[in-house]
């Protein structure tokens, strides 16, 4: 693997201020600071990171109402996402697009999306974008395991086998679609062998490993930079938290719960970069005292930043 120390504290930097991001998302959301529904990533911060670290800033990329942590590790300035979170003119769709409509074109980030399914075909159309203007950018589609049951599915992944465009498909098999465990809803037991049926390659991966996640997407994406089509990727990942807040999570057991927070990256991690790295702890712990103070500052700055003024609700509207 190519990764050098540096590397390694760039990622679980970010996926610490992922995590503490969300916390205190769910905190101001308490305090009526954020409105709306909210969908908190904790516990799938590694598929986010492992699958961004692989990807060029001009990638394309589209993610789910879920996708704070892609967001932020696509690039996204996080001062802008929380503004946005918090309805103000600084944020990133200026306030007008909230937790489930984070977009922003200089990192190639083409929208959070609220339906489900919904960012697979404009992630194919990206990537049929950069086939026809012969660019080497790739596209990827986050999407839930949810997703793998809508029609929309079926068709981003036919035209994209037929087409051969540079996009991966990359399914967060988190177990539950919403409140319904995914095993109700499907009768095979990968939701990778759907792929077969288009002719796309197919993987499945621990999402708990961000170095195993980082690993096959950039595999995919060299596959796909090099003319080589598109790839369906399953990451078997988990969500510490409910569906959105105020979930009462009577689907699941608490000790399936706790199996699963063994395992948290962000405390399986940090032990793998002193134990297996040799990074030392200091250096760990650096990140941490400094992810501590950005959040502070990125909160600082969304709860200054001004109201957007009544005039501009029409702004940025096409018919």
């Amino acid at each position: 693997m190519d990764l050098k120390p540096d590397d390694l504290l760039r990622i679980y930097k970010t996926m610490l201020l992922i995590r503490r991001f969300e916390e205190e998302c769910i905190r101001l959301y308490q305090t009526g600071q954020i409105r709306g529904s909210l969908h908190p990533c904790i516990g799938q911060e590694a598929t986010a990171v492992g699958a961004c670290f692989a990807l060029r800033r001009d990638d394309y990329m589209t993610c789910t109402y879920r996708g704070h942590g892609q967001a932020i590790a696509k690039g996204l300035d996080p001062k802008e996402a929380m503004a946005e979170l918090l309805g103000r003119r600084t944020g990133c769709s200026k306030g007008k697009g909230g937790s489930m409509h984070f977009t922003d074109l200089s990192v190639g980030l083409l929208g959070e999306n609220a339906i489900v399914g919904a960012g697979i075909p404009i992630a194919v159309g990206a990537a049929l974008t950069a086939k026809l203007d012969k660019s080497d950018r790739v596209a990827i589609a986050f999407f839930g395991d949810g997703a793998v049951n809508q029609g929309i599915f079926h068709e981003g992944l036919n035209l994209a086998a037929i087409w051969q465009v540079p996009v991966i498909f990359f399914c967060e098999n988190n177990l539950y679609s919403e409140m319904t465990p995914i095993r109700a809803m499907v009768c095979i037991e990968h939701l990778s062998d759907r792929a077969a049926a288009y002719g796309i390659p197919a993987t499945r991966v621990d999402g708990y490993d961000v170095l195993a996640v980082y690993q096959v997407t950039t595999e995919a994406v060299a596959r796909a930079r090099n003319g080589g089509g598109p790839t369906f990727i399953e990451a078997m990942t988990y969500r510490l938290v409910g569906h959105m807040v105020g979930d009462s999570e009577p689907y699941r057991t608490r000790d399936e719960v706790n199996i699963w927070r063994q395992r948290d990256p962000l405390i399986t991690f940090p032990q793998r970069l002193v134990n297996d790295f040799g990074i030392v702890p200091s250096s760990v712990e650096a990140i941490q005292k400094e992810v501590e103070s950005e959040i502070q500052e990125i909160v600082r700055f969304a709860q200054d930043s001004p109201w957007p003024s009544p005039e501009e609700a029409m702004e940025d509207v096409f018919a």
